[in-house]
């Protein structure tokens, strides 16, 4: 059987009333209702590029009464200009926010779902990737409810490109390759990707018929996020870069170019 959720939409009310802090208010719990489990996209980090992302939020709770509804809100603050600010507040003019579904596997047992879409042509700006918190709300069959203001954690980031290139090709045993490349991500600002600057990023290697990469030296990107560095040519091999990500970009590997060494 589904239910879709009635809990009220506690971040409107709380960005009303001018609320600083989410966290200054307390967790609430009435009678034996449990959350066993909260899941955000699956497990993985929520990874935007320059076009909407829609993830899933999913919540397994359980009560000897059973699960009446849930809801969830995504949010991150307080940071100052912005203290609370959710992914749910963002909606058409006059449309509600999409509830949560609930799905029973027991009597006592229901996993609940709902999604959220960030959109980096209306709302999602550079400024918000970093860390989210999930609040989680579940209510019961008898009354119990539960509603935790910070249950996890989960990181909202922009989406990465890295490119390699080694040449010349092909080259004479003992003479200098040069290999360059360039690290990009999203700009949500822009709607384009733009060079990510003075990060650090590996420069591998992996001989013809092996499988496994060896780092050569680290380089660090330039202003505009490219990379160029050399390196002597003794055998035929891939060449490629590998950047480890940050919290706000995730890593990302180059495919890696072949170079004859005659």
């Amino acid at each position: 059987m589904r239910k879709r959720a009635a809990i009220a939409v506690l971040t409107a009310v709380a960005g009303l009333a001018g609320f600083a802090v989410p966290g200054a208010y307390a967790d609430d719990n009435v009678g034996d209702i449990q959350v066993d489990s909260v899941v955000v996209n699956g497990g993985k980090n929520i990874v935007v590029d320059t076009a909407d992302k829609t993830i899933t939020v999913s919540v397994t709770a359980t009560d000897p009464s059973g699960i009446w509804d849930a809801d969830f809100y995504l949010w991150r603050g307080p940071d100052g200009t912005d203290p609370y600010f959710s992914a749910d507040s963002f909606v058409e003019p006059n449309e509600n926010t999409t509830p949560a579904d609930c799905v029973a596997s027991s009597s006592t047992t229901s996993t609940c779902s709902k999604t959220f879409t960030f959109e980096p042509d209306w709302w999602l700006k550079n400024a918000d990737a970093g860390t989210w918190k999930t609040e989680v709300q579940v209510s019961a069959n008898d009354g119990s409810y539960t509603d935790r203001w910070a249950y996890s954690t989960t990181r909202l980031q922009r989406h990465s490109k890295l490119t390699a290139n080694a040449s010349p090709e092909p080259i004479a045993k003992g003479r200098t390759l040069t290999i360059t490349g360039k690290l990009t991500r999203a700009n949500w600002d822009t709607l384009d990707y733009r060079g990510y600057a003075s990060q650090p990023v590996k420069l591998q290697f992996r001989k013809a018929g092996t499988t496994t990469y060896t780092t050569v030296k680290t380089v660090n990107t330039s202003s505009t996020g490219n990379l160029t560095t050399t390196a002597p040519a003794s055998e035929d091999g891939y060449w490629r870069w590998n950047f480890a990500g940050t919290s706000t970009t995730p890593a990302v590997t180059a495919a890696g170019d072949f170079v004859d060494v005659q």
